[in-house]
C-alpha cells in the first residue's frame, strides 16, 4: 500500500479543509489599499536599500491615489508622475495585496509588451509574493496557477499579465484593469481604440465595483505649443497619459511654505541655483523658492513638505490653514499630476543637473532628445519642443544679413560645403562656408536647369534628373569642381571639401544617384570621394547622422551598382532641423552662428519660415517651396558626420586650417584642382626602350 507522509500535506483533516474553505466566504476586510500595504506588504531590497514593512509615509503623496482604487465614485483612476516617486510600487503592488488579502476579485495588468509583462512578474511580482507571509500563503503553488503571466489564489482571485494586443484586451469581463507605463504603449491597438478605453471595456459589467487604473510619465510632446490652460490644473494638449489626466478631477498636489505658510505647488520652474559652468556644483546648490514669499527652501524640507502635502482638485483652494474652498470638477475619474520636485527617490540636485547637462547638449549639437527625456521622466512634464513658439518672418531673418563680396570666401571660413536638392526639371544649390564651432556663411545659390542636351531644333533642354543620368555629369563641373576667391584679395582660391545631394524624390532618382556615384568611382579621378549621397533616416531613435552601404535598383537597361558598395549619409532630420533652428536665434560666433550675405535672394529667407515643429516633426503644412531649408539641414549633417563638434580648433586638420596652411586652398596662377589626379604623361616608354636597344 502507497505510505502518504501526512506531515507534509497542507490539510490534515476535513475540518482543515472546511476552515480554509470557509475563508472564502468572509467578508472584506474592511481595510484602505494604503492600509492594507502597511498591514501585509513586506519589503526586502538586495541592494542593500530599506527592508520591513511598507511604510505609507515614504511617498505619502502617494496615499490618495491608491485609496480612490475602492471607490465607488470612481470608475478609474489616472496618475501621470515622474521616474522615482514609486507610483508603480504603490497603486499596481499594493492594490495586488489589497486584493489578495482583503477583497478578492480578478486584475488584469498590461504592461507594454509581452517582454515587459514577463519581468514585471519575475522582479516585481514575485519578490512581493516571496517577502510577504501572508500573500505568499494565499498563493496557489501549482505549475498552472503560478506562471509567469497568471497567478492563482485560495480565494478564487486570478491574476493576469497582458500586453497591448487586442486578443489580450477583449473577450474577458475583469472588475479590475490596470495599465503601467502607457505612454509607451501603441497610441492605438489594431484599429480599436487606446488601450486604456479597451481595458475599461473590460470592468463594463461590474459597474460602481469596477475599476481600471492608468500610471505613466509623461512620453509624447505637446499637440498645441501656443495653447492658454482654460483652468488652473489643466494639462497641456498632449496623447496619452496627460489627456487622460484632463479627463478627470485634475488634483495636483500642493505644500505649505515653512515660513508664510500659503500653500503652493512645487514644480522645477522654482528651483534656482547658481549661474556657473561647473554643473555639478550649481546642482548641489539648488534650493527652491517660494513663489508667495520668495523664501528659499532646501532639498533638506522636502520629506516634511510631502508629509504635509494635499491633493488639490481643479476648481479649489486651500487657505493658510489648509482649508479647501471652491467648486471641485465634477468626473468620473480621480486624476493625479505629480511633479519632479516631490518624487521620493529623486533629489533636486539630480533634476538640476540632469537639465543642465541636456541644455548644453541642446546648445552644442541642437538635439532635443536629452531634454525631452528629464522633461519627461524626472520632472514629469510633457514635453514642448522648442521652436514650436516662434514663428519667423523672412524680413526678420533678412535684416541680420551682412555685407560681403558676392560668391566670395569670407575671413573665417575653413572649408566649403555645398549641397543639392533634385526637383523636377533643375538641381537647387547652396555653397557654405564652415568656419570655428559649425558657424556657417552661404557664399552662393544657384540653380543647374539646362542640360547639354538638345531638341531636333537646337534648342537646349531642361535637365532631367530622373530619367537622364547623362544630366548628373552637370554636378561634376558646376558643383564638385566649383572653387570661389578668398576675400583677401589674393587671387587664391577655395576648393569644396564636400558635396552633398539629396537621393530620394521621384522614381528613378534613386537609381540615377546611385549610378552616378559609381560613375565617379569608376573614373578614378577622386570625385567620389567627395561627393556624399543624403537620405532621410526614418528608423525611430535613430542618431543624428549614420553612413548605411546600399544596394542600387536593377531595372530595365541598368547596370547593377556592385552590392551594398554605394554608401548613403542617414539623416535624422527633425533632430538636424532643430539644430538649424537653434543656429537662427544664435547670436554669438564660434558655436553655429550663420550668417547671410546682403546679396542673396529674397526666396532664401522665405524658405527657411515655411516649415513647423509639430508633434509628429517638423511639417511643410502648406507645401511651400523649403529649398533653402533643406539644404541648411543637409550642410549640418554632413558637419556632425565629419565631427564637427570634437575638433579641436587650435590643431585642426590642414583642410580646415587657417587660408595660408589649408590644403584646400589654390594659388591664383593655378588652372588645376589641388588634389586633382595628373593625367599621364604622353611618352610611350615601351617604345624609347626599344628605340635606345
Amino acid at each position: 500500500m502507497l505510505q502518504v507522509d501526512r506531515s507534509k500535506l497542507k490539510f490534515q483533516t476535513v475540518f482543515d479543509i472546511v476552515v480554509d474553505s470557509a475563508a472564502g466566504l468572509l467578508p472584506p476586510e474592511r481595510l484602505s489599499v494604503s492600509q492594507a500595504a502597511a498591514k501585509y506588504r513586506i519589503l526586502k531590497n538586495s541592494g542593500g536599500g530599506y527592508e520591513g514593512p511598507w511604510l505609507n509615509e515614504t511617498t505619502p503623496y502617494m496615499i490618495d491615489p491608491m485609496d480612490c482604487l475602492t471607490s465607488r465614485d470612481f470608475s478609474a483612476v489616472v496618475f501621470m508622475g515622474p521616474a522615482q516617486s514609486g507610483k508603480s510600487d504603490a497603486l499596481l503592488l499594493n492594490w495586488i495585496c489589497y486584493s489578495v488579502m482583503c477583497d478578492p476579485a480578478d486584475m488584469l495588468i498590461v504592461e507594454k509588451s509581452q517582454a515587459a509583462a514577463a519581468d514585471f512578474t519575475r522582479r516585481r511580482i514575485n519578490p512581493m509574493h516571496r517577502h510577504s507571509p501572508a500573500l505568499k500563503e494565499k498563493l496557489i503553488r501549482r505549475r498552472d496557477s503560478d506562471s509567469v503571466f497568471n497567478k492563482a489564489y485560495s480565494n478564487g482571485m486570478l491574476l493576469t499579465m497582458a500586453w497591448p494586443a487586442i486578443n489580450e484586451l477583449s473577450g474577458r469581463p475583469v472588475p479590475r484593469t490596470a495599465e503601467t507605463d502607457l505612454d509607451r504603449m501603441p497610441e492605438d491597438i489594431d484599429g480599436e481604440g487606446s488601450v486604456f478605453d479597451l481595458a475599461g471595456k473590460r470592468n463594463t459589467t461590474f459597474g460602481s465595483f469596477g475599476m481600471n487604473l492608468a500610471e505613466s510619465s509623461p512620453g509624447h510632446v505637446v499637440d498645441d505649443p501656443k495653447y492658454m490652460a482654460r483652468t488652473l490644473h489643466e494639462a497641456p494638449p498632449c496623447k496619452g497619459i496627460a489627456s487622460l489626466y484632463n479627463r478627470g478631477d485634475r488634483r495636483r498636489l500642493y505644500w505649505p511654505c515653512p515660513r508664510c505658510h500659503d500653500f503652493f505647488e512645487g514644480d522645477f520652474n522654482l528651483l534656482a541655483w547658481p549661474d556657473t559652468r561647473d554643473f555639478v556644483e550649481a546642482a548641489e546648490m539648488a534650493y527652491m523658492v517660494c513663489p508667495k514669499c520668495e523664501h528659499q527652501i532646501q532639498h533638506a524640507r522636502k520629506y516634511d513638505l510631502n508629509l504635509a502635502g494635499v491633493w488639490v482638485p481643479d476648481g479649489m483652494r486651500l487657505d493658510r490653514d489648509g482649508f479647501m474652498f471652491g467648486n471641485p470638477m465634477r468626473s468620473n475619474i480621480a486624476s493625479f499630476w505629480l511633479k519632479g520636485t516631490a518624487a521620493a527617490f529623486a533629489t533636486w540636485k539630480d533634476l538640476v543637473l540632469k537639465h543642465l547637462q541636456a541644455e548644453e547638449e541642446y546648445e552644442r549639437t541642437g538635439s532635443q532628445e536629452a531634454l525631452k527625456t528629464t522633461v519627461n521622466t524626472d520632472q514629469g512634464h510633457p514635453y514642448r519642443m522648442r521652436g514650436t513658439e516662434v514663428e519667423r518672418l523672412p524680413e526678420d531673418i533678412k535684416a541680420r544679413a551682412e555685407p560681403m563680396g558676392e560668391h566670395e570666401v569670407p575671413e573665417g571660413v575653413r572649408f566649403l560645403v555645398a549641397t543639392c536638392d533634385v526637383q523636377k526639371n533643375q538641381w537647387v544649390v547652396q555653397v557654405f562656408g564652415v568656419g570655428i564651432g559649425m558657424d556657417l556663411w552661404l557664399i552662393d545659390r544657384f540653380s543647374i536647369r539646362k542640360s547639354v542636351r538638345k531638341d531636333e531644333d537646337g534648342d537646349t533642354l531642361w535637365v532631367k534628373p530622373a530619367t537622364n543620368l547623362e544630366d548628373w555629369d552637370l554636378l561634376v563641373e558646376q558643383v564638385i569642381e566649383k572653387t570661389y576667391p578668398l576675400a583677401d584679395g589674393s587671387g587664391r582660391r577655395m576648393q569644396m571639401k564636400l558635396v552633398g545631394c539629396d537621393s530620394g524624390g521621384r522614381a528613378g532618382v534613386t537609381s540615377n544617384a546611385y549610378a552616378f556615384w559609381q560613375k565617379l568611382r569608376d573614373e578614378e579621378r577622386g570625385h567620389h570621394k567627395r561627393f556624399v549621397l543624403i537620405k532621410g533616416d526614418h528608423v525611430v531613435g535613430s542618431p543624428r547622422t549614420r553612413i548605411s552601404y546600399v544596394d542600387s535598383a536593377m531595372g530595365k537597361g541598368q547596370t547593377a551598382v556592385n552590392r551594398g558598395e554605394v554608401p548613403v549619409l542617414l539623416l535624422n532630420v527633425n533632430v538636424l532641423k532643430d539644430r538649424v533652428n537653434a543656429m537662427l536665434d544664435r547670436k554669438e560666433a564660434h558655436g553655429g552662428l550663420i550668417h547671410f550675405a546682403d546679396w542673396l535672394p529674397d526666396e532664401v529667407y522665405t524658405e527657411l519660415t515655411v516649415e513647423r515643429r509639430t508633434s509628429k516633426g517638423w511639417e511643410n503644412l502648406k507645401g511651400y517651396r523649403n529649398e533653402s531649408w533643406d539644404l541648411f539641414t543637409y550642410c549640418v549633417g554632413i558637419c556632425t558626420n565629419l565631427r564637427l563638434e570634437q575638433f579641436d580648433w587650435s590643431r585642426p586638420p590642414r583642410w580646415a586650417d587657417v587660408w595660408d596652411k589649408n590644403d584646400l586652398v589654390i594659388a591664383a596662377s593655378s588652372n588645376q584642382l589641388k588634389f586633382e589626379p595628373s593625367t599621364k604623361s604622353g611618352y610611350d616608354l615601351a617604345k624609347l626602350a626599344s628605340q635606345l636597344a
